[in-house]
């Protein structure tokens, strides 16, 4: 069997003296998609950051493994050279950087060596092509006047572009109307492979109407409560949040 790919033991988290993360364990092999679902307030953006190594957020008891490594105290950077991807909830625009410089600048970063230019120009048109993304995007700035949906559109192509061992996509629905998300969900699809795992994390259960996830985890007041198939989310759907309140089934 393959080693786990992230592996989260007894993870607390601080931000700012509060704790937020209270004891969150985790693991995603390789090919899997895990959905980590939970009400606003919850501690779901909080992991995504730690996770990427935002320096606002304190890992204050527990471990965080990637292909069986501690990275803990591994820079955001650090982070993506070794394979870690993290699409935002809300991308930030960057006037004046074209998606052209930005992403062979990205792709740069995580080899830690030039890419030469046939290469980068051969990697972004298939990419291109196989999401649906128009050739425009990439002479564009930065998410300056994008719509949301196009704004979720380039992250994946980010993460098409990148090819990490893990992405993690915090609340890629968040704003999108229902063309978007089937079209931003069919990219995430197309993504899917035996080498890479996902973490969705996610408010509703509509994006796993067009992603069947491997695994769902319920996260509420900072604690993974549930975890389950892929049914979980429905069961979220028609009882809501309150009923995984209960202190008797943390942990389970």
């Amino acid at each position: 069997m393959n080693n786990p790919l992230l592996v989260i033991d007894n993870l607390h988290v601080n931000v700012e003296d509060k704790p937020i993360l209270k004891g969150v364990s985790l693991t995603v092999n390789a090919g899997e998609v895990h959905a980590l679902m939970g009400p606003n307030g919850s501690g779901k953006s909080t992991l995504s950051f730690c996770l990427m190594g935002h320096p606002r957020y304190t890992v204050t008891q527990g471990s965080i493994l990637f292909k069986g490594k501690p990275i803990q105290d591994l820079e955001p950077n650090e982070r993506a050279a070794a394979g870690i991807f993290l699409a935002f909830q809300y991308p930030t625009a960057i006037p004046g950087v074209t998606v052209t410089n930005f992403l062979r600048a990205a792709m740069r970063g995580v080899r830690g060596a030039d890419v030469p230019v046939k290469e980068f120009r051969t990697t972004v048109k298939t990419h291109l092509k196989a999401l649906g993304v128009p050739d425009s995007f990439m002479n564009r700035y930065v998410n300056d006047g994008f719509s949301g949906g196009e704004k979720k559109r380039l992250e994946i192509l980010q993460m098409a572009v990148l090819a990490p061992s893990l992405a993690i996509l915090d609340e890629t629905d968040s704003g999108l109307d229902i063309d978007a998300l089937k079209t931003v969900a069919s990219g995430i699809n197309a993504l899917r492979s035996a080498e890479r795992g996902m973490l969705l994390i996610t408010h509703y259960q509509r994006l796993l109407n067009y992603i069947t996830p491997d695994f769902v985890h319920v996260l509420v007041d900072g604690r993974v409560v549930r975890s389950g198939g892929a049914d979980l989310a429905h069961q979220l759907e028609a009882k809501g949040y309150e009923t995984f309140r209960v202190p008797a089934t943390a942990g389970a």
